[in-house]
C-alpha cells in the first residue's frame, strides 16, 4: 500500500492503518528501536507505542516522508525509554555516538525556540546533502540508526580505522558549517 493511503486511513480513523503501516514499516522500526535499546523486549514495545503515537499525530499532521516520520517518531520514543532505563549507566553505543556528535551539536541549558530549532535542522540538512553520498550515509547510519563501527564496517567493506576517521572528519567539517552559519554551539 502506497504511503498517501496509509496516511488516508488514519485520517478516517481506520484501524486498517496500523497493520498496513506494522506491514510497510515495522521492521525499519524494530531496527531503530534495537539499535538504541538493545533489548528485544524494549523494542518491541517501543514499535508498539510508535503505532499509538501515529495514531496520535494523524491527524491533524499529513506528514510528506511517511517512512522518515514514522522512523523519527521511533527513534525519540526509543532515546526516550533509554534514558529512562539508564539513567545510572553510561556505557552504551548509543550513547559513545551522541557523545561523538556533542562537540559540534551539544544543547543548551534553555529551552531554544521553534524557529531557531528550525534553523539548525536546516544547516544539519544542507550540510548532510554537500556530503558524497558514501559519507552521509556512514554518518547518517551512526548518528541516526546508531549503528555500531563494527555494522558500519560490515555494512561498507571498510576498516574499522577508515569509517572512524570518516566520522572524525565530517564531524569537523558539520563543526565548521554550523559556525559558519552562526550557529552557537
Amino acid at each position: 500500500m502506497e504511503d498517501r493511503q496509509i496516511i488516508e486511513l488514519y485520517w478516517e480513523r481506520d484501524e486498517e492503518a496500523i497493520r498496513e503501516t506494522d506491514a510497510k514499516y515495522g521492521r525499519l522500526c524494530q531496527y531503530i528501536a534495537q539499535n538504541i535499546l538493545a533489548s528485544p523486549e524494549d523494542s518491541e514495545e517501543c514499535v508498539n507505542d510508535t503505532w499509538l503515537g501515529l495514531w496520535n499525530a494523524i491527524p491533524p499532521q499529513r506528514p510528506s516522508r511517511f517512512s522518515a516520520f514514522v522512523g523519527r517518531i521511533t527513534r525519540n520514543l526509543a532515546l526516550k525509554r533509554f534514558d529512562y532505563l539508564n539513567a545510572a549507566k553510561r556505557s552504551s553505543e548509543t550513547v559513545r555516538s551522541l557523545e561523538e556528535l556533542g562537540d559540534c551539536v551539544s544543547g543548551r541549558a534553555s529551552v531554544e525556540d521553534e524557529l531557531e530549532n528550525r534553523r539548525v535542522e536546516e544547516a544539519i540538512d544542507a550540510f548532510l546533502w554537500s556530503l558524497e553520498e558514501e559519507k552521509r550515509t556512514v554518518f547518517i547510519r551512526r548518528y541516526w540508526y546508531f549503528d555500531s563501527i563494527g555494522v558500519i564496517c560490515r555494512h561498507t567493506g571498510w576498516s574499522q580505522s577508515k569509517v572512524k576517521s570518516m566520522l572524525y572528519h565530517t564531524r569537523q567539517k558539520l563543526r565548521d558549517h554550523l559556525e559558519s552559519e552562526d550557529i552557537e554551539l
